[in-house]
C-alpha cells in the first residue's frame, strides 16, 4: 500500500499546474465553455483550481476561495456542460499523468462536485447579491434569458 496522498503520488503542485494550464487553455478556446469565463483572468482561475485540487488531493490546504457550491450558485451549469468540461479535464490529465489508477482517482474527485455545481433548472440559480447576474448559456455558448 502506498501511504503517499494522491497529491504526492501525482507529482505534487507542478503536475497540477501543468494539467490546469492545458485544461484552461482548452476551456478558453472552447465555444461552449469559454463563455463562462468572460472577464476572468485565466492565470487566476488556473491558480485557484490548482490550490483547490491540491487540498482535495491531500496536499497543503492553501485554497482561500469559495466552496464550489457557493462559487457556482449563480450559474446554470447543466449535466451536458459538466460532461464537456470533464472530457477536457480528462484529456489534460492524460497528457501529463500516465498511471490509469491516478487518472481515475483525480476524475472521481472532480465528479464528486457535480451534484453541487449542476442544476436541473435556471430557477435553481441564486444570486450572491442584488447586482450579480444569473449566468445561463446553451451548448452553443449563446446566452439564455433568465
Amino acid at each position: 500500500m502506498n501511504n503517499k496522498c494522491l497529491f504526492e503520488r501525482l507529482g505534487g503542485r507542478l503536475t497540477l499546474e501543468k494539467v490546469h494550464k492545458k485544461f484552461y487553455d482548452d476551456i478558453y478556446a472552447d465555444p461552449t465553455l469559454s463563455v463562462w469565463f468572460k472577464g476572468v483572468d485565466q492565470e487566476h482561475i488556473e491558480e485557484q483550481q490548482t490550490d483547490f485540487m491540491q487540498k482535495a488531493m491531500g496536499g497543503d490546504p492553501i485554497y482561500t476561495g469559495q466552496a464550489p457550491g457557493m462559487a457556482h450558485r449563480h450559474m446554470f451549469i447543466t449535466e451536458e456542460h459538466f460532461q464537456r468540461r470533464h472530457i477536457l479535464l480528462e484529456k489534460a490529465i492524460k497528457e501529463y499523468v500516465h498511471d490509469e489508477e491516478l487518472i481515475q482517482k483525480w476524475l472521481k474527485i472532480d465528479r464528486s462536485f457535480k451534484a453541487i455545481i449542476c442544476k436541473s433548472s435556471i430557477d435553481d440559480c441564486e444570486k450572491a447579491n442584488q447586482t450579480q447576474e444569473i449566468l445561463a448559456y446553451d451548448l452553443n455558448g449563446k446566452k439564455i434569458a433568465s
